[in-house]
């Protein structure tokens, strides 16, 4: 059972890191329809902005209570994040509210956080908001891929973008109701379940880039591919090691040098999405998107790491 101030820490680095992946899942969506589907674009805007609100409370009472290595990781905020909001919000007139961002830039860690009852109740509603918000995302991510792969709906996403999208919404539900019921993780069970969740995410992300990327852009093409067939190979072995036939901690160390790897390529198309040096049809936030999930993943990774060699 997890104590007082693992709930609180756990719960608040969660939602810093996943509410602010739904509320772009919402943006990324809300920017792909066409105007025949303004009823959906709506929708997602609501959402969007609600996720918005959720994120402002989250931060408001983090400083000084999560994890110095959490804020350290960049999956929260990378330095990139707040330039590639402006030029997404430039590009689609779309009001990103860049004081989150500044926000979240100014925050402390704290590795010994003192327990108080006030912050654990405030926690407490927050993941009850944060499961009924990602709950809504996740029934219209069902309903918009549901309409897409029928012919009902055209949308600049990949059906297969919408259920990448659609899976990370379920994971944030599962992970908010575990530390809600104060479970602790199985960090040994966990490690082969997440490998396989992430190393397919970022197999799918190398396949986005290379499907939106100009025809022209031959090498990073050849990149994003060479990196997507490299992290289908890792989700099968660590489905392997899930079966014992493959070592776990060898999945890990593959997956670590791996993920090491794509971090740079993320974070060189993001910072030359943003300096207009790459031809894409990407919307810069998308890059630092899936760049925080590249630093997400490797800090799981390093956990993982010292749990196995243990």
């Amino acid at each position: 059972m997890l104590t007082n101030i693992e709930f609180i820490q756990q719960s608040l680095e969660l939602h810093l890191f996943f509410a602010r992946i739904m509320k772009e899942h919402s943006f990324f969506l809300e920017i792909g329809f066409t105007p025949k589907n303004i009823n959906f674009i709506r929708q997602c805007d609501y959402i969007r902005r609600e996720f918005d609100m959720f994120l402002a409370d989250v931060i408001s009472i983090s400083n000084g209570v999560i994890s110095p290595d959490v804020l350290k990781s960049g999956e929260a905020v990378t330095p990139y994040t707040l330039k590639a909001e402006m030029a997404s919000s430039y590009f689609t007139g779309i009001t990103i509210p860049i004081e989150l961002t500044e926000s979240e830039l100014g925050l402390k860690g704290n590795d010994m956080p003192v327990y108080n009852s006030v912050l654990e109740e405030r926690v407490c509603i927050l993941n009850e908001r944060g499961m009924t918000l990602t709950k809504a995302l996740a029934n219209l991510k069902s309903t918009i891929l549901s309409d897409v792969i029928s012919c009902k709906m055209f949308t600049a996403n990949y059906p297969l973008l919408i259920d990448h999208i659609l899976r990370e919404a379920k994971l944030y539900y599962n992970t908010i109701q575990k530390i809600q019921n104060r479970e602790k993780v199985n960090l040994a069970k966990e490690a082969n379940e997440q490998e396989i969740f992430w190393n397919r995410i970022m197999a799918e992300h190398s396949k986005f880039i290379r499907g939106l990327l100009d025809p022209t852009e031959n090498e990073l093409i050849n990149t994003a591919n060479n990196f997507g067939k490299e992290f289908d190979e890792l989700t099968k072995e660590a489905k392997e090691a899930m079966d014992k036939s493959v070592s776990i901690s060898k999945v890990t160390e593959d997956s670590l040098k791996a993920v090491k790897d794509i971090k740079k390529f993320k974070e060189q198309g993001t910072k030359g999405l943003i300096d207009c040096k790459i031809k894409s049809i990407i919307i810069p936030l998308l890059g630092d998107h899936t760049l925080r999930e590249a630093n997400h993943f490797l800090r799981l990774l390093n956990i993982f790491e010292n749990v196995i060699n243990k």
